[in-house]
């Protein structure tokens, strides 16, 4: 590098070091430590800070637990009703066909050999940990022309039904906030935090 470029480039590093880039004045006695912006100005001018009625509008997250579900409750016959309307398009007939994700299936029973056979479809009944975020999943991402567009109550329909065709709840269940998080699912114990250190 020639030294008008060094210098040229030593120039702007300073500046952007100093805040100058940004519009921001070097601190009195300091010429290296930018002075603190002025009153919050939004950047653009464009926008407004967000209420908590806006915030509670996308705090609708559903934890492992249980916590965020909401009131109400669902069955897998009226959600079977719901999943050839909105989801078999997708998914196919039973949630086995595709030609998207494969939804139904407990194969493998034994292990978790999903590392070592990455031909084996990641279904609700192999290898979803917790039953209350294919509730949150669900109601947040699907259907995908028209994610969150469903009821609550359709989400708990489409849950018992997706949980009911893969072996994990009976029939006749019936899921709700206190007794979805209760549904025991086959691969959690293959989901465990990372303890290593960095």
């Amino acid at each position: 590098m020639n030294r008008g470029r060094l210098a040229w480039a030593a120039a702007l590093f300073a500046a952007a070091s100093s805040g100058l880039l940004h519009g921001q004045a070097p601190a009195a006695g300091n010429p290296r430590k930018p002075s603190p912006p002025a009153a919050a100005a939004a950047p653009l001018g464009i926008g407004r800070p967000a209420t908590p009625a806006d915030i509670a509008a996308w705090d609708d997250d559903v934890m492992p637990d249980g916590t965020g579900l909401p009131p109400g409750s669902g069955t897998p016959p009226a959600g079977a009703a719901i999943f050839a309307m909105r989801c078999a398009g997708c998914h196919g007939k039973t949630g086995k066909e595709g030609p998207n994700d494969v939804l139904v299936g407990a194969e493998p029973r034994q292990g978790f050999p999903f590392s070592t056979d990455p031909s084996l479809p990641h279904t609700i009944g192999n290898y979803w940990p917790y039953a209350t975020t294919v509730f949150d999943y669900v109601r947040r991402a699907m259907p995908p022309d028209a994610p969150g567009s469903l009821s609550d109550a359709d989400v708990y329909n489409l849950t018992a039904f997706l949980l009911n065709a893969n072996e994990l709840i009976p029939g006749d269940a019936v899921i709700d906030a206190a007794s979805l998080p209760k549904v025991a699912m086959p691969a959690r114990p293959h989901f465990v935090p990372d303890t290593r250190r960095r």
